[in-house]
């Protein structure tokens, strides 16, 4: 698929991303807005201070709506009233510690939220529906070996069960209520996405920075974990994909995917920190595993299998760990520099798309 048909196929076109206020929200909206969509963002205002969403002045580009996920009615009724093509939910609680913190919060947003978005479609405009979830929804029994879309879901911990519980729920509702309809209905697995903007708390990325920022040592808890890095981009592009197969054909493509890079890539999170430095130009990082951590029980080994989507949609990621990284941290250098956000943005976006392959 050249760039030239996807832009066609999504401009004028009504979109609805839920969380468009958070950081994956907000690279996709971007992305949306350059391909001439009418992009109808439906989410809580932004969680962090700074935030990319106000950071690249996104709010001028779209139709911005303040809304809970939770929210059963304001939902529909902006749905009813914006009759969206596409949908993709993106809206979550989506930081393992807070989980511990407010495992309710947790379930009722992962979970229930899920619900929400699949209820409030059943009966509307929609054509093709992408639910966003996590790596993390499967059983970890930690074995070492790549998940595929067939294992079972799971989770130890209340942020990964809520995601492996919203997988179930989406399972559910295609087989009950979108089996017969012309709705594409699938779930996406992606790994833990790096980019530019980024402000949350307890994430690598943005902790690193801080970090940095400050001139001060970067703390790690869990040096040895090995993660699914990619680009935020990466799993986007996969989304944007797969939404247009699932409005083609959506009996073929209304299934669970798994978006993840290339399995070779088994980089642990110390590897990460030392890429990041070297890219930064200067930093030094310690470990830090204190007994509060101990509470918090978190994989070591997480890895996802795409053979699937390569061999299905002809997907495939982009980008090396060092030009993940090499984008991500020329981005918060361009932020410190005062320069033009949202600019610098889009020629990421532009950038990526003339590498990227499509296949549709």
């Amino acid at each position: 698929m050249k760039n030239q048909t996807i832009q066609n196929d999504f401009k004028n076109k009504t979109v609805l991303v839920t969380g468009h206020t958070g950081f994956i929200g907000t690279w996709m909206s971007l992305w949306l807005d350059l391909l001439g969509a009418k992009i109808i963002g439906y989410s809580l205002n932004p969680s962090t201070t700074p935030s990319m969403f106000e950071i690249v002045k996104l709010k001028k580009n779209i139709t911005h709506v303040v809304g809970d996920i939770n929210n059963f009615k304001k939902l529909q009724q902006t749905i009813e009233t914006e009759k969206p093509e596409f949908v993709f939910h993106l809206a979550a609680q989506a930081i393992v510690r807070e989980s511990y913190d407010d495992p309710l919060k947790t379930f009722q947003t992962n979970v229930m939220g899920t619900a929400n978005i699949l209820e409030s479609i059943k009966n509307s405009s929609v054509k093709s529906c992408i639910i966003m979830t996590s790596d993390k929804c499967y059983e970890n029994k930690e074995l070492g070996r790549a998940f595929k879309e067939s294992d079972s879901m799971g989770g130890n911990d209340p942020y990964s069960a809520s995601k492996g519980a919203a997988e179930l729920v989406t399972a559910a509702y295609r087989h009950s209520f979108f089996k017969h309809n012309k709705i594409g209905i699938a779930s996406v697995r992606s790994g833990n996405v790096i980019g530019g903007g980024d402000w949350s708390t307890d994430r690598l990325i943005p902790d690193c920075f801080r970090s940095l920022y400050q001139n001060k040592i970067i703390s790690i808890r869990n040096p040895n974990a090995v993660r699914p890095w990619q680009f935020v981009l990466e799993p986007i592009s996969g989304m944007l994909s797969l939404s247009l197969h699932l409005r083609k054909n959506p009996k073929q493509f209304s299934e669970p995917w798994n978006f993840g890079p290339a399995s070779s890539k088994k980089l642990t999170v110390e590897q990460i920190v030392k890429k990041i430095i070297q890219q930064w130009g200067n930093g030094k990082y310690k470990k830090n595993f204190n007994k509060k951590d101990k509470e918090y029980l978190e994989s070591k080994i997480l890895m996802l299998n795409s053979k699937k989507v390569k061999k299905s949609l002809g997907w495939n990621s982009v980008y090396t760990d060092n030009e993940s990284i090499f984008e991500t941290i020329e981005w918060y250098k361009q932020y410190c520099g005062k320069n033009n956000m949202k600019e610098f943005t889009i020629k990421q976006i532009q950038k990526y798309m003339n590498k990227v392959k499509w296949n549709y």
